[in-house]
């Protein structure tokens, strides 16, 4: 990708009173350290740097990062970087934020790294599509899928707001929000059963069957999913993303106390198996290509 396609793989806001806006919905505070995704021509920093916080900004442009470094050459609270930052390296202890309009087109990596970091952000507040949004927050804006079900133990997520096409430029042809990803106080699952909650829900989502039931057969047995489903008020016909947060969680919750070590052996090892597959057809793309 060339200087000029990275520049337009991101559309800028037009509007400071806009972003002044955005920026105060937020939960920031002066002092909070913040993080910023690609500062662009600093029309977020600007006002990230009104509320006195201290602001990191990683900028891949050459010409925009010189622009941005010379624009606030004056101000000692931002310290402003030029880098990739899928490669950067986030804090490990200190406590810190993020606000970002970010390029769609890593969406997904730049999510993947925030909230897989061993010391995530409090807060997070993205500029991204509306249908990735849905993909990662899931209900109430969407079917939970698995994106949003491997996050929500640990984040809370929420559009906080939703753009009109023309606030950007150049004009997106896709539907703009404003999305806040909150790690939880406290995670809804223990430490020592996170790998297996991603495990048992990977494995739900990936065994190529019409239904739940199905996915699940060499787990449950047909008395087991049947009263699960009754208890948890689910029908026992249920596509994966037919069930709640909650639902899936009461079927871990049993699947952790009611079924046998073997059959919890089926489960463990989903996630890095698929990224397993998945890495094995993108080099099968790449070597096509």
């Amino acid at each position: 990708m060339n200087k000029s396609q990275l520049k337009y793989s991101q559309n800028f806001l037009r509007s400071p009173r806009l972003v002044e806006k955005l920026v105060r919905l937020a939960d920031i505070n002066p002092g909070d350290l913040v993080y910023e995704i690609g500062p662009g021509k600093g029309i977020i920093t600007e006002q990230l740097l009104k509320l006195k916080t201290k602001v990191v900004a990683i900028e891949k442009d050459e010409k925009l990062f010189q622009k941005i470094k010379q624009k606030f050459s004056e101000n000692s609270r931002l310290k402003v970087f030029h880098g990739d930052f899928l490669k950067w390296h986030l804090p490990k202890q200190k406590k810190y934020k993020v606000f970002s309009n970010i390029p769609f087109n890593l969406t997904a990596q730049i999510i993947k790294k925030l909230t897989s970091a061993v010391n995530p952000p409090e807060d997070s507040y993205v500029i991204i599509q509306e249908e990735a949004a849905k993909k990662f927050a899931g209900l109430p804006y969407g079917k939970e899928r698995q994106y949003s079900l491997l996050l929500k133990p640990w984040f809370e997520m929420k559009i906080l707001y939703r753009f009109r096409i023309s606030d950007f430029y150049p004009i997106p042809k896709v539907n703009i929000v404003l999305l806040n990803i909150k790690k939880r106080k406290e995670p809804l699952i223990e430490q020592k059963n996170s790998q297996f909650f991603r495990d048992f829900v990977v494995y739900g989502f990936n065994q190529w069957k019409p239904n739940l039931k199905q996915a699940f057969k060499k787990v449950f047995t047909h008395q087991q999913f049947s009263k699960l489903a009754k208890d948890l008020k689910f029908g026992l016909l249920s596509k994966p993303t037919d069930l709640t947060f909650e639902q899936w969680m009461g079927l871990f919750d049993y699947f952790l106390i009611g079924v046998s070590r073997e059959k919890q052996d089926l489960v463990k090892g989903a996630e890095e198996n698929l990224k397993k597959r998945e890495s094995r057809l993108q080099k099968i793309h790449r070597t096509r290509l």
